[in-house]
């Protein structure tokens, strides 16, 4: 086949992906790829100096075969000439760098193969297509496209509705679970065939070895590769792949979280400074969301003093922020160091669509919200110094998730549990949480009595706080005493 005019790829269109990334699309997303990185079997690519994370995708890639202008979903299938193997190649170290876009983490030399046959996709079910992967002889991917969340079919329609769509362009689309890294010297075949079909007929093995590259980026003319454990766990593939110790598991059990939502922060704020804890208290913050209160367990994010160079490094691309409203897990509370100043937003509207996606709990920020009224109308709780009209950029530098930080003069640690209402919110050390949570139940009982006595007209000399003689009173009708 001669080089393609476009190379449209999808992000996430099989379930197996999906789920091993933990979202689903509601619709298909793509990005471009340039003609310059297309490779052809018994080739090679390079994994570039000071990179570490070269992954490889097996995908089922279409051909067009005659021109799609908005055509429609049934008539679709007929537009497709040809259907091949390909490599969608990606170097997970740059993927924060565009925004997305991938236009250098998957834009490389060579970093599209495809081949080395091709099969007429008149002989073919689309529904019926198997795409397999080896890595040095061992199977890694193994799938069919009735494992797609996204009929092959309607990915021509859907991009036919943009622009055209001419004979030779090229359409990735999307790899299964099993996509991992590489490393130089290893051997990776690709084989797309339809095994049902008569004939089964196959596009042959593509085949691409991977060398290592000895010239490293320019960081006087580009931003240099970089990697985390978010990347290193998507590209690998799992956490275990990536060499990663387990997540923490969360302190918080449906039980304990029952407990704390029945509890309010001026009970348990009173329980921790009974153990010594004064410093527990986020100070400055109020919700957007009146009445509302959460419950759940830390994910931090620090922001750094404004500085045009560290702006110019960490504030664009994939930076720390958008990490960690991507990363949030449901029932975590993500907590933001903005060193209480109110003058900028730490979030907005869309950041704030992303944590309500994930599951989040809410978000605490001693700095200011962009896009206040929005964000309180998608739902999202979120406990902040107020509203602010500026985007990132004019006091901060996203600089780094998932470590201890300081927010509201206090130190919130990755785990902490986070508890919140009009009162205020609170931090309260995992190894606490439980008696912490238990005694203030027990003070709300206790309180709720005293309350009831105080509206029968008693005084509340000797009975706020219980002298001995109404503690016995209070045993006596509460059932609460030693014998009981």
């Amino acid at each position: 086949m001669t080089r393609p005019g476009k190379i449209i790829a999808i992000h996430l269109s099989y379930a197996s992906r999906a789920d091993q990334r933990g979202r689903r699309p509601a619709a298909p997303s793509y990005f471009f790829k340039p003609a310059s990185s297309v490779g052809v079997s018994g080739g090679t690519v390079e994994r570039p100096a000071g990179t570490e994370l070269l992954a490889f995708e097996g995908e089922i890639a279409l051909v067009i075969g005659t021109p799609a202008r908005r055509v429609s979903l049934d008539d679709a299938w007929s537009h497709v000439g040809w259907v091949t193997a390909s490599n969608d190649l990606g170097l997970y170290d740059l993927r924060a760098n565009d925004k997305g876009s991938n236009v250098r983490s998957k834009g490389g030399d060579g970093y599209t193969p495809l081949g080395p046959e091709l099969i007429d996709a008149r002989t073919v079910d689309p529904a019926a297509l198997r795409v397999r992967a080896w890595v040095n002889g061992d199977l890694r991917q193994d799938d069919t496209t009735a494992g797609l969340i996204f009929p092959l079919a309607q990915l021509v329609a859907d991009l036919s509705q943009h622009f055209t769509l001419e004979p030779g362009d090229v359409i990735l689309t999307g790899t299964p679970a099993g996509s991992s890294v590489i490393v130089p010297g290893d051997v990776v075949e690709i084989e797309v065939d339809a095994p049902d079909a008569e004939g089964s007929p196959s596009s042959g093995r593509l085949v691409t070895t991977v060398t290592q590259g000895d010239v490293p980026f320019d960081a006087e003319v580009g931003s240099l590769p970089a990697v985390d454990d978010l990347q290193r766990t998507e590209a690998w593939g799992s956490r275990e792949d990536a060499g990663l110790p387990p997540e923490a598991t969360s302190a918080l059990s449906p039980e304990l979280r029952a407990k704390l939502m029945e509890a309010p922060t001026a009970g348990l704020s009173s329980q921790l400074r009974k153990r010594g804890h004064h410093s527990c208290f986020i100070d400055g913050v109020s919700a957007n969301l009146p009445g509302s209160k959460i419950v759940g367990t830390a994910k931090t994010l620090r922001f750094v003093p404004f500085r045009e160079d560290l702006f110019a490094s960490h504030g664009g691309g994939y930076n720390a922020q958008k990490r960690a409203f991507d990363a949030v897990g449901e029932g975590e509370i993500i907590v933001i160091e903005a060193r209480g100043d109110a003058t900028t937003g730490t979030l907005g509207d869309i950041l704030a669509l992303r944590a309500r996606a994930r599951g989040a709990a809410g978000v605490v920020t001693d700095g200011g919200v962009r896009d206040f009224d929005a964000v309180a109308e998608i739902g999202l709780p979120v406990f902040s110094q107020g509203a602010h009209p500026s985007v990132l950029g004019r006091r901060h530098v996203p600089w780094d998730s998932d470590v201890t930080i300081s927010c509201g003069g206090a130190t919130v640690q990755p785990g902490d549990i986070i508890v919140g209402d009009g009162d205020g919110v609170i931090v309260i050390p995992p190894s606490l949480a439980e008696q912490v949570a238990d005694d203030a139940l027990a003070q709300e009982i206790e309180d709720a009595w005293i309350a009831e006595q105080v509206a029968a007209g008693h005084p509340v000399d000797g009975l706020f706080p219980l002298n001995a003689a109404w503690r016995e009173k209070y045993e006596a009708a509460t059932g609460t005493g030693a014998g009981s």
